[in-house]
């Protein structure tokens, strides 16, 4: 074990030297074989570095998106990954309902699963002091006090057990996934005669609803389709 964190240790400095030479098709393939024996954020992070250099906006996207995954809270990650969607146009269509679910999927991903889960249960335990307080204290401030925070708490809990219940759906299915084709075309039905929708950029993130053969019924803003499997890689 401490000679394959050794060897790991190797891999990573020399995958940081070539990429700090210029040398980023050979840093991205180094970092590649790091993830494939250990994922974490920081190579992922450098994976995208590598990636963006060369102009491989969709790969390196999709590496920006895992490292935040497992690091949600990594500023250069944020920031890089919105300059890299920054350069990608594509005609989709959005309102105020997309905007509103885009707005909270931002909030949840703010944290870890199992963060949320731990806000989740410390709220709920101030929960039950608060309720205990009103029930048994007689000073009516204290009363009045303890009820607020307990509902207050109370609702923080909801949200944070939520939170945790949509991080730990998405990272089991998996329906969230990167465009990595240079444009790709959405059809009204799975096969190649479908009325075309609208297209699709490279580096675009869409979500997955259904999969039939190599088909995938996508959701992207306001707009609804199918394009084949072999057009995204799913984060």
């Amino acid at each position: 074990m401490k000679l394959l964190l050794i060897l790991l240790l190797a891999t990573f400095t020399e995958a940081n030297q070539q990429y700090a030479d210029g040398n980023f098709a050979e840093a991205a393939n180094m970092y590649e074989q790091l993830i494939a024996q250990t994922p974490s954020s920081e190579v992922y992070y450098n994976l995208g570095n590598a990636y963006f250099k060369q102009n491989e906006l969709a790969q390196a996207i999709l590496a920006y998106e895992r490292c935040l995954r497992l690091d949600p809270r990594n500023k250069d990650a944020k920031y890089n990954l919105a300059f890299a969607r920054s350069r990608i146009i594509d005609n989709i269509e959005d309102n105020q309902a997309y905007f509103v679910s885009s707005w909270l999927r931002t909030v949840r991903n703010t944290l870890r699963e199992t963060t949320w889960m731990w806000l989740s249960i410390i709220t709920f335990i101030i929960v039950l002091i608060g309720a205990m307080l009103y029930a048994l204290s007689k000073e009516l401030w204290l009363r009045k006090t303890s009820f607020y925070v307990a509902v207050v708490a109370l609702l923080i809990s909801i949200c944070a057990c939520a939170n945790a219940g949509s991080l730990h759906q998405r990272d089991n299915k998996r329906n969230e996934a990167i465009i990595t084709q240079g444009i790709v075309t959405a059809k009204a039905s799975p096969d190649r005669s479908g009325t075309e929708l609208f297209t699709l950029h490279e580096g675009t993130k869409v979500t997955i609803h259904e999969t039939l053969g190599e088909w995938c019924n996508i959701h992207v803003g306001n707009n609804i389709g199918w394009i084949k499997l072999s057009n995204l890689e799913r984060i």
